[in-house]
This record gives structure tokens, sequence and C-alpha cells, in this order.
């Protein structure tokens, strides 16, 4: 039989589930769900879960990168906060949880307090960007936690030209007020809930995992320079075909990936100029998205994909050229949040599993600042970034369970409140 506590999460996790499918209905796509930064229907996703946090005394505001936060304050003495997020935004044709899970969940920990005050206050964030959609960067809404939106950020433009400032200030902000979005001094922390994107914890039959680092990535756009001809009167001994060259590169990194072990790489994005059937491709780009949780081996296999794509297109007179998008070190989690965690997952009747984060998180850029961690749920079948991620029920309850532990325990713990804030 379930305690009432358990059956309170159960019956508070139904909730979460069902306000992150309302959530998924805010979409700028005709079908399926699509949010990119600072679209129209983040304004209704804000308005949304702007009710909720206010239904629970909760201080709102959006600061002036689109970042919704709503503040639930401490007890009359406390003068300290924790933050609790994740991201608004999705890919397009998005699942319903992927980052809103993270938000909606953290909503219903403060409301899994029952108007309890604790010694310290929680902040709820819904970053506005994480996934680098709209404008090929990601992580605009943590950046600006941390002071890295700069000038040449605001300046890149989406693919109707728009600049991120532009569409900042379409959204009814001020980016000349950006830098009043950073952390706070009196802040102790940053967790993060989030699906896990993958197989490892359904693998293991484990409803809920600790992240301990997230790997490193790099992200770059290759551009391969050929010579555009008559596909019908052109012999194949005398092509510079960039189309070519770019699918031989795309094989070396499959290969390298392969035989290097901890490498994940990936080309996900490749487009050919003119594009037409019969007409040889002059012109081809193609992405790298590179990952390690060592930043060594991942900067070698860097450098052996970009020598690939040299030898290759040489080879077939073409020339290479490439550029970097992002480029994120490996980041470890707080040990002592990670270790409050895994307490916190066992006084909710599961055994932790300790492991490391494949994909790029906002925790990994407020780790810049600020202790930060990460909990884990399990994802079926390791889909995510699909119409068909989901999330078991019962898996939501123990992660509120999760949630409403770790604040007790936070509550409790003098090591965390006499820590010196980095902010």
């Amino acid at each position: 039989m379930k305690s009432p506590m358990n059956a309170n999460f159960i019956k508070l996790a139904e909730e979460v589930m069902a306000r992150c499918q309302k959530l998924a209905s805010f979409s700028e796509a005709a079908s399926g769900t699509q949010r990119t930064f600072l679209s129209p229907p983040m304004k209704d996703c804000h308005r949304e879960v702007s009710s909720w946090m206010q239904a629970l005394g909760m201080n709102v505001s959006v600061d002036a990168v689109g970042n919704l936060r709503g503040f639930y304050p401490a007890a009359p003495s406390g003068a300290l906060r924790i933050m609790l997020g994740s991201h608004l935004d999705t890919v397009p044709n998005a699942g319903a949880f992927d980052g809103i899970l993270g938000v909606v969940l953290a909503v219903a920990v403060v409301k899994s307090l029952q108007e309890m005050k604790l010694p310290f206050g929680i902040e709820v964030i819904g970053f506005s960007e994480e996934e680098g959609v709209r404008f090929g960067v990601p992580f605009i809404g943590s950046r600006a936690l941390v002071g890295r939106v700069d000038e040449e950020l605001l300046g890149r433009q989406d693919a109707n030209g728009i600049s991120v400032r532009q569409a900042i200030q379409d959204f009814g902000l001020n980016p000349n007020q950006i830098s009043e979005a950073a952390l706070r001094d009196d802040l102790l922390g940053y967790i993060e809930f989030h699906i896990e994107q993958g197989p490892v914890l359904e693998h293991f039959g484990r409803p809920l995992g600790v992240v301990e680092a997230i790997v490193g990535q790099s992200r770059l756009e290759f551009t391969f320079s050929g010579q555009t001809n008559h596909a019908g009167t052109t012999p194949m001994n005398l092509r510079h075909d960039a189309l070519a060259t770019t699918a031989e590169w795309i094989v070396a990194v499959e290969n390298l990936a392969k035989r290097t072990t901890g490498i994940v790489a990936t080309v996900g994005f490749v487009e050919a100029k003119p594009g037409a059937t019969n007409v040889i491709a002059g012109e081809a780009r193609a992405t790298l998205d590179i990952r390690h949780a060592s930043d060594t081996a991942r900067a070698v296999a860097l450098e052996e994909l970009i020598r690939q794509a040299e030898s290759i297109a040489a080879r077939r007179g073409v020339t290479a050229k490439w550029r970097t998008l992002l480029s994120q070190r490996a980041v470890a989690m707080d040990p002592f949040l990670t270790e409050q965690l895994s307490q916190a997952v066992e006084m909710s009747g599961s055994e932790p599993h300790r492991m490391a984060s494949g994909a790029g998180h906002d925790a990994m850029i407020v780790a810049e600042k600020i202790p930060a961690a990460m909990i884990f749920l399990r994802t079926p079948g390791g889909i995510s970034h699909h119409p068909a991620e989901s999330v078991h029920p019962d898996d939501v309850a123990k992660a509120l369970e999760c949630g409403h532990h770790l604040l007790t325990q936070l509550a409790a713990s003098q090591e965390f409140l006499g820590r010196t804030c980095r902010a």
C-alpha cells in the first residue's frame, strides 16, 4: 500500500504530465510542436506557466532575454535562494517533455511544499532558449545568467534575417537590460530535472539517474567548394563534386567515431548548391557535432576530422573551409549537490544510477558561476526530439518525491546554508 504522501506525488505527477501536454499545444508549426526562441507561442507558454506560479504565491517576471522566472520566498529570516528549472523552447517536431518537464516539475516541487517556507527561497526558471534552433547557437537563455550574451551573439540572424537583438525587441523586451538577468550572489545552487534522452536508465531498470558530468561538445560548419557543371556532359574523372566530397567525409566521420571509444559524432545537416537534379553541386555545407567526456579526446578527434576533410577535398580538387559554432568543455556537476541528489533518490525508494550526460544542458552553463546538479528521468525507448517522446507517470512521481526530499535535506544542512556564493 502506498503512503498518503506517495499518493499525493502520484496525483501531482498526473498534473505535471497534463501540463506538459498543454504546453506542447503552443506551437509555431501547423502540426506538431515547435517553439523556438521568443517566437509568438512563447508568450502563450509564459502566460500558462505564470498562472501556475502565481497560484502558489510566486512573484513572476520575464528577464530581458526572455527567461521566465518565478520566485517562492523563504521563511522571514531567509536571505538565500536556490534555482530550479530547465528550458521552454523545443526542436522542430518535438515531444512534450524535453526541457519543459524540468520547468513544470520544478513548479510542482514548490507545490508539494504545501505553502511551507524553507530557510532559502526557490527561484523556478524557464529558459527562453537552449536548443539552438532559430539562431544556430544554443543556450541563449542561460548564457545571459553568466554574462555571455555579447554583441556578436545579439547580431546573429535567423533564416528570415531577424537578429537576436531584434527578436528580443519584437517580444517587448529591452536587450540593453540583459546584464540585469545575471545570477545574483545570494544563489546557493541550481538543480535541473530532465528526461535522459537516451536508453541507459531503461537498460538498467532505474527510474532516476544522477548526473555526475556533462560531456564536452563541439559544433562546426564545413563548406566544401568545387565546380558546378552539367550532370550529363561532364565525365566522372573531370568532376569537382562538392556533394560527393561531403559524402565521403561523412563516412570518415562515422568511421572515426566507431573506432574511438566514447566519441559520438554526427553530421545532422547537409545542403548542396545549386540543388538541381541535373547539376553537379559546386558547393555543399555540412554540420558536425562531436562529443566526449574528455576534452582532450574530443580535441584529438576533431583535429583528425578536419585533416580528413582537407585531404578528401584536395584529392577531389575541392576546397574545404570550416567555422566553429560551439566549443563547450566537459563540465563536472557539484559533488555536494550530486551526493544530496543521490540520497534524495534513495529516500524516494529508488536506487540512484550515477552517469554522464551525452547531451548538453543549461546546467553546464550555469555551473560556470554557481554549484549545479542534474537528475535524469528514464526515457522509454530512449526516444527524444520526436513526438513519441514519453515518460512513465510513476517515474515523474519518483522525481517529485526526490525533489521534495532534496529541498528538505538542504534546508536542514548547515554545510549547504553556509556555502559562499560564487555568482
